[in-house]
Parts: structure tokens; C-alpha cells; sequence
């Protein structure tokens, strides 16, 4: 016997309405959910790659800031030159103390990590209402910002450039520089970057992830082929020239060039942690092929 005949039509017909109503909003939020998401983690990654290059774009900034102390040592050694338009306004947009004191302080941090392991990442308990590490990590983020914004549009502005002295170091010394300038880049990610766009973006941390090391490491290779292979070497440079025409060495020309040879030690340590992580992979590759041929000889 048929029961469905004593239910009303109306009943009958809507009976599968709200349902398919209800599927249709749920996979409908979900999707919203989906693209919500999905625009964060494009704005979280974007973001986190245009603030770590505050790092390669520092150095850049120190370079172009060697050449025009250069060009003001040259200048006051001949009295027949006039003075330069440029430099005073520079120097106002550009702040170098504040620069000088970051950059070395971050590379110093990079050496001191790499060689024991032992500095620890800008984290704060999520309980936590204040916050002092993550405070600290905007701030320091806020003043590079603003001091290296300000200095590179003042470079432009004044159209510096630090390529002009025609000295190039080896592609060995170039090598390893650069892998100092991405491991000091991704110290600086990871220990105020990353924290910092996190607790915005997300509000809490995230784990790092492939997609994370490789936009950073696209963004400064593209930046060091466009701009910095060429400039960096006035770090250095200056210091030499300076030496050669018996000019006094000032104390940026010594923080330039020191900073340079303490990326090339950054660089250095990472190549050999890296000779000696694959030195110990190898080693342990033999021993597992030793012990698995004398396990072998004795089933035999």
C-alpha cells in the first residue's frame, strides 16, 4: 500500500527543496571560504617576498652610499672640482646610521647563527597579550623600511649609481658573496619578517613552506643579475681606491668593507656546512652498502 498518497502534494513537492537548498549554500560558503584563502595567501606571499628583499636592497643602498663618499673624498682632494649637488640631500633621505647599525647587527646575527645554531626565532606565546618580540620585529622592520625607501628614492632621485668604477672581483668571490646575501636574507625572513606578516595576515604563526624559500630566492637572484652584481663591489672597491690615492679611509668606507668580507665569511660557513652534511650523507651511504654485503656473506 502506497502511504505517499495520504501526504498533501505540497508536502510531497517541497519535501526535497530545502534540502537542495541547503547543499547549495554550504558548497556556496565553502567556496567562499575556498577563495577567501586563497587571495590571504597570495597577499601573505607577495607581501613576505617584497619585504625580505629590504635585505639585498640595504647592501645595495650601502654600496651606492660608499660611492658618493668616494666622489666627496675626491672632490675635497681637488680644489679645482666643484662640490657635487647631490650628495647633502642624500645623505638626509638616506640615514646611514641607522642603516649601518641594522645591517651589521643582522649580519653579525646570521654569523653568530650559522656557526652555533643558537639564535632563536621571533616568537611570542599566542596566550601572550604583550608581546615583546614581535614589537620588537616591527619596529626594527618599520625603520629599515622607511630608512631604505627613503634612500633608494633619494639615490635614484640624485641619479647615483655604484657601478662606476670598472673593478670586478672573481665569479668565485661573487659566488660566495651572494650566498652570504641569501642566507643574511632569510635570517631576516624568518626572524622578523615572516613573524611580523603572520600575526597580520593570519594572526598567528604559519608554517614555512617551499613555495615561501623559493619566491625569496627568485626575487633576489633576479635583483642580483638586474642591479647588485654590478654595485655591490663599491663595498670594497672604495676602500682600496681610497688606500691606493692616500686618501683617509673614513669610517663608512671601513663598515662598507667590512661588511662585505662578513658576508663572504656567511657565504663560506654555508659552503662548508654544506661539504660537510654531504661528506657525512656519503659516509653513512658507504657504511649502510658495507653492512648490507656483510649481512649477505653471512646468509651465505
Amino acid at each position: 500500500m502506497d502511504l505517499s498518497m495520504f501526504v498533501p502534494s505540497s508536502h510531497r513537492q517541497g519535501s526535497f527543496s530545502v534540502p537542495f537548498c541547503l547543499v547549495t549554500g554550504k558548497m556556496g560558503w565553502k567556496q567562499k571560504t575556498m577563495n577567501r584563502l586563497a587571495l590571504k595567501e597570495s597577499f601573505h606571499l607577495l607581501t613576505i617576498t617584497l619585504l625580505s628583499l629590504l635585505i639585498p636592497l640595504s647592501f645595495l643602498l650601502v654600496a651606492r652610499l660608499s660611492c658618493v663618499n668616494y666622489i666627496l673624498a675626491a672632490v675635497a682632494s681637488n680644489p679645482l672640482h666643484s662640490s657635487p649637488p647631490f650628495p647633502s640631500s642624500f645623505y638626509f633621505y638616506a640615514n646611514p646610521a641607522v642603516l649601518y647599525v641594522v645591517v651589521s647587527v643582522l649580519s653579525i646575527a646570521t654569523l653568530f647563527h650559522g656557526l652555533t645554531g643558537k639564535i632563536t626565532f621571533a616568537s611570542d606565546s599566542p596566550e601572550a597579550v604583550y608581546k615583546p618580540r614581535l614589537f620588537t620585529a616591527w619596529l626594527v622592520l618599520c625603520v629599515l623600511q622607511v630608512s631604505v625607501g627613503l634612500g633608494i628614492e633619494g639615490s635614484i632621485a640624485s641619479g647615483i649609481d655604484g657601478a662606476g668604477f670598472g673593478v670586478e672581483r672573481s665569479l668565485f668571490s661573487r659566488l660566495i658573496f651572494f650566498l652570504g646575501l641569501h642566507e643574511i636574507m632569510f635570517f631576516w625572513f624568518r626572524t622578523v619578517v615572516k613573524p611580523v606578516v603572520d600575526d597580520t595576515v593570519f594572526g598567528g604563526d604559519t608554517q614555512e613552506r617551499w613555495v615561501h624559500r623559493a619566491a625569496i630566492a627568485l626575487s633576489i637572484g633576479t635583483l642580483w643579475w638586474w642591479k647588485l652584481r654590478d654595485e655591490v663591489e663599491s663595498l670594497v672597491v672604495v676602500a682600496e681606491a681610497k688606500k691606493e690615492l692616500s686618501i683617509d679611509i673614513e669610517t663608512t668606507d671601513f663598515v662598507g668593507w667590512w661588511l662585505y668580507y662578513l658576508t663572504v665569511a656567511i657565504g663560506i660557513v654555508r659552503v662548508v656546512k654544506a661539504l660537510l652534511w654531504l661528506g657525512i650523507v656519503l659516509l653513512r651511504k658507504n657504511r649502510t652498502d658495507e653492512t648490507g654485503e656483510e649481512d649477505h656473506l653471512d646468509k651465505v
